[in-house]
C-alpha cells in the first residue's frame, strides 16, 4: 500500500509542469511543507482580475479561499493570545487580535514572506488604489488552502511558527499605539473633506458589547470598525480607513 501511495506521488509530481514546480518550491519555502494537494494554492494566488469563469459565470479566484483563511487565522491568533495571555480580559484581546490581523499589518507580513513573487494579478489594470489589500488578502487565501490540504494543525503551526513569531513583536503592539484618528482626520482637513464618524450597531455579547462604527468622508462611507467601546470602534474603522485611502 505504502509502494502504491508513492508511486502516486510520483506520477502527480512528474505531471507537474515548470511553473507548477516554482510554485511547490515556493510553497514550501513559505508554509515549511509541500503540498499534498498543489490545486487548493494554485487557486489562492490568483486573483480575481485574472480568474476565469468555470461555472455559470463563477470566477474561480481566491475569494472562497480568503474567506476561509481569515476565519481560520482569527481562530488561531485567538487562541495563541488566550493562551500567552491568561490574566488579560476579552478587550485586550480582541483589540490585540485585531492589530495583528489587520489589513496593513498582514499586506506588510505577506510582502516579508514572498508572497507578491507568486500571487497572480492583472497588473495592467492595477490602478493607484486598486489591489490595495492583494497581498494581504493572498496571503490569508494561502492560509485558507493550508488548512484545505492539510487540515488545522498544519494551519496553526504554518501561522504560529512562519507568522506570528517571526513577524510580530507582541510587546511592541501592545506598548505602541497608533492614533488612526487623529491621522484621519488630519488627513481630511489637508485634503479638504469632512468625516463622519457615526454608531451603526451595538451587538449585546452577553457578558460584554461591541460597538460598530462606520466612517463617511465627505458623506461617501469608507470603513467600518469594530470596538468593545465607542472610541476603540473609532480607532478601529480608522485604521481601515487609513489603510483603504494609504494614509501612511
Amino acid at each position: 500500500m505504502g509502494r502504491l501511495t508513492n508511486n502516486r506521488l510520483k506520477s502527480v509530481f512528474k505531471k507537474y509542469s515548470k511553473e507548477e514546480r516554482r510554485l511547490v518550491s515556493s510553497i514550501k519555502m513559505i508554509v515549511g511543507t509541500k503540498p499534498f494537494n498543489l490545486k487548493p494554492y494554485q487557486i489562492a494566488v490568483q486573483h480575481t482580475s485574472v480568474a476565469k469563469s468555470v461555472k455559470k459565470g463563477f470566477k474561480e479566484s481566491n475569494e472562497r479561499l480568503e474567506y476561509l483563511g481569515d476565519a481560520v487565522l482569527g481562530l488561531v491568533v485567538a487562541e495563541y493570545l488566550f493562551k500567552k495571555f491568561p490574566f488579560k480580559d476579552e478587550g485586550f484581546l480582541t483589540e490585540l487580535r485585531s492589530r495583528i490581523v489587520s489589513r496593513d499589518s498582514l499586506n506588510h507580513v505577506a510582502r516579508t514572506i514572498g508572497i507578491p513573487q507568486i500571487v497572480r494579478f492583472d497588473k495592467k489594470r492595477k490602478t493607484p488604489n486598486s489591489h490595495k489589500s492583494l497581498y494581504g488578502n493572498a496571503l490569508e487565501a494561502l492560509v485558507g488552502a493550508v488548512y484545505v490540504d492539510k487540515g488545522f494543525n498544519t494551519s496553526r503551526k504554518f501561522i504560529v511558527q512562519k507568522l506570528l513569531k517571526p513577524h510580530y513583536d507582541l510587546e511592541e503592539i501592545i506598548n505602541t499605539t497608533k492614533n488612526y484618528k487623529s491621522k484621519l482626520i488630519e488627513w481630511t482637513q489637508k485634503n479638504s473633506k469632512t468625516p463622519n464618524f457615526e454608531h451603526i450597531q451595538t451587538i449585546d455579547k452577553g457578558h460584554f458589547k461591541e460597538f460598530i462604527i462606520q466612517i463617511q468622508i465627505d458623506d461617501e462611507p469608507i470603513a467600518k470598525g469594530h470596538g468593545l467601546s465607542k472610541k476603540k470602534a473609532e480607532q478601529d474603522a480608522a485604521r481601515e480607513a487609513c489603510t483603504i485611502l494609504e494614509i501612511e
